[in-house]
């Protein structure tokens, strides 16, 4: 038989494959984007707070080279210099900073969206085997990241020589500017080079994010094997379930068993059917069934009402249509209102008889003939039916 492995990848990953891999971290990235994202943010602040940067910096680089010789020569003195250009230096640079972390948080999540994986973050001393570090670089991958890298390299060096090519005019000029303009005009010229080459790595990003998603699709692919074994491992072992359904049957049954004294009469047929039934005029519409059962359910249903002393009427047609028409815990249906009113009817006498009429001699409740049940539904007479 051939390893699985080796088997075509020719079937699209299931939602349960996708879920899997993202809590193992594998979700579809682009560092390109992110890049990207992060130096047009970072030039559009130079651009748009650009005089604000060179001030704070020009100003930190006065304070730190001017000074007395007293001070020079004073260890507290320039500890206090030091912590005072530190702070300012990380105040002029906060912005800059908050806004690079906000655009690396956020960038990864427009491929692939917020992940989070633990198993990621745990080692894996396997990264540091050499051979496999050899095997992913001259594999399809490690070639296309090469030829990737180099393209990357080749347009931003091209782009970065046409901006010092176009403006070589302008940076000659600065020297003959005051310092203070000079370094306004700088850094003016600095952040609008920086837009455009940021711009030239957004380029990249188009064309990395769509690349990005097809081989990460294309990686999550599985073998037909596969599919079929992650439908056998969602839908379980028949003979478990198989099981879990005996189970479940016999947990329904029991409590189905416990409802039976409940009851205020059973319905027979009398020996395949049975069928008890409960009403209780405040908080019933109509009598409904708390038991039914075939064959050996239906003598338990049986035994279990004698020895609680419900009684059992024999009554084959109507057990027949409750059995076939009525469920358990539901009402009967309509078209046995009367047949069921008339056993209801015997079993209320009945009792009043026990209780009154027994002791003081009286005859006993006659037994209801011929019930008014529907033929159709009566499965025995809508087969004979049938047949004629």
């Amino acid at each position: 038989m051939a390893d699985e492995s080796d088997s075509p990848r020719t079937e699209k990953a299931t939602p349960r494959r996708l879920e899997q891999a993202r809590e193992e971290g594998q979700v579809a990235r682009s560092r390109e984007l992110s890049t990207s994202l992060m130096l047009l943010a970072a030039g559009l602040l130079f651009y748009s707070s650009g005089p604000r940067f060179v001030d704070g910096f020009a100003r930190l680089m006065r304070q730190g080279l001017t000074l007395s010789n007293a001070d020079a020569f004073d260890r507290a003195s320039m500890l206090a210099r030091l912590a005072t250009i530190a702070a300012e230096g990380l105040n002029a640079a906060a912005p800059l900073l908050m806004v690079l972390v906000t655009v690396a948080l956020l960038a990864p999540t427009l491929v692939g969206g917020w992940n989070f994986s633990v198993k990621a973050m745990q080692p894996d001393f396997s990264r540091l085997s050499p051979m496999r570090g050899l095997k992913q670089m001259f594999s399809s991958h490690g070639f296309g990241e090469l030829a990737k890298s180099i393209g990357k390299a080749a347009l931003v060096g091209v782009t970065a020589f046409a901006i010092l090519w176009n403006v070589q005019g302008e940076i000659f000029g600065l020297s003959a500017v005051a310092s203070e303009h000079g370094l306004h005009a700088l850094g003016a010229l600095l952040a609008w080079a920086f837009l455009i080459l940021g711009s030239s790595m957004a380029l990249i990003a188009a064309a990395d994010v769509p690349f990005q998603l097809w081989r990460h699709s294309k990686g999550m692919e599985m073998t037909r094997e596969e599919v079929r074994k992650e439908m056998r491992e969602s839908d379980g072992d028949p003979q478990m379930k198989s099981r879990i359904r005996k189970e479940q049957r016999e947990r329904a049954r029991a409590r189905m068993m416990q409802e039976v004294p409940k009851a205020d009469v059973i319905v027979t047929n009398p020996l395949h059917y049975a069928v008890a039934l409960r009403y209780s005029e405040s908080s019933m519409g109509a009598p409904t069934v708390v038991a039914k059962g075939a064959e050996l359910v239906a003598a338990r249903i049986r035994d279990i009402g004698a020895e609680h002393a419900v009684p059992i009427l024999q009554a084959p047609r109507l057990a027949r249509a409750l059995y076939f028409h009525a469920e358990i815990g539901q009402e009967i249906p309509a078209q046995l209102y009367n047949a069921v009113a008339q056993v209801l009817a015997y079993v209320y006498q009945l009792r009043h008889w026990r209780s009154a009429g027994e002791t003081a001699g009286g005859r006993p409740p006659e037994l209801p003939n011929e019930l008014p049940v529907p033929e159709e539904m009566d499965p025995l007479g809508e087969r004979n039916r049938g047949r004629r």
